[in-house]
């Protein structure tokens, strides 16, 4: 079985996000893998086990996402494919249509990422990517069992569970409680120094610039705004509730 994981570095969810003249500031942050993409590699790593095939990590972004896809390597998968081109905006379309052009050709059997990235929260490019491959499309997997040429998937679906059988090739995206991932092991880490690892420019995908504007324009990006300290209501329940209602009213101005 051929399969393909889609990944992403983004900033340790532990860091704090500083913003200057609106952009986000990257000097001294940590980077990681995307939490949710480390749920896509695991469940890679546990299918290319036991069904046997290989597992490529694709990764759109800067050069310093190699890092990422060399602690991914070190987790078990075979190969690493990075696209880094400054020219390819960071935008859903553009990300969706240049993954498209590499994988098209590539032809694998199951497409794996996680539900959504945590720096932009869009989880647009895996239903985009799908519309463009022409392949079915189930996200917040958290269960997934191979059958042959189908594929069957539990996912979350607004506290209710949801049991879908999809045709392969397709592409989920995964949620937190589909596996735990493992932590790279000192011999995966120095395998993983070996193992193939391919960096690809626009030129290489025969696109242009052009090809790959973006479809969404960013106006403004700003912190929200701090949390003022909590107020609490002294007195009767009546007395409380009716002063609740008017500080909604006249302070917070949502009723």
């Amino acid at each position: 079985m051929k399969m393909v994981v889609l990944m992403k570095q983004t900033f340790d969810t532990e860091e704090k996000i500083v913003v200057k003249q609106g952009n986000i500031v990257e000097d001294g942050v940590k980077f990681v893998i995307n939490p949710y993409d480390e749920y896509a590699v695991e469940e890679a790593v546990k299918l290319r086990d036991e069904f046997g095939g290989s597992v490529t990590l694709v990764s759109l972004g800067p050069s310093r996402a190699a890092e990422a896809l060399r602690t991914a390597l070190a987790m078990g998968a075979d190969e690493a494919v990075l696209i880094s081109d400054d020219r390819i905006p960071d935008d859903e379309y553009a990300v969706s249509k240049v993954l498209y052009t590499y994988l098209s050709k590539e032809n694998p059997d199951l497409i794996l990422g996680g539900n959504f990235s945590v720096d932009r929260g869009s989880g647009q490019v895996a239903i985009r990517l799908a519309n463009m491959l022409s392949i079915p499309h189930t996200a917040s997997i958290t269960k997934l069992t191979i059958n042959g040429t189908t594929a069957e998937v539990h996912r979350d679906a607004e506290g209710d569970l949801e049991i879908l059988t999809l045709p392969l090739p397709a592409l989920f995206t995964a949620q937190q409680g589909l596996n735990e991932p493992r932590y790279p092991s000192l011999p995966g880490i120095m395998k993983a120094k070996k193992k193939p690892f391919k960096t690809y420019t626009l030129e290489d995908l025969d696109l242009t610039e052009d090809e790959v504007k973006p479809a969404t324009k960013q106006t403004e990006l700003t912190l929200p705004p701090e949390r003022s300290a909590g107020q609490i209501l002294i007195g009767e329940p009546a007395e409380a509730v009716s002063e609740l209602v008017s500080l909604l009213r006249t302070k917070s101005k949502v009723i």
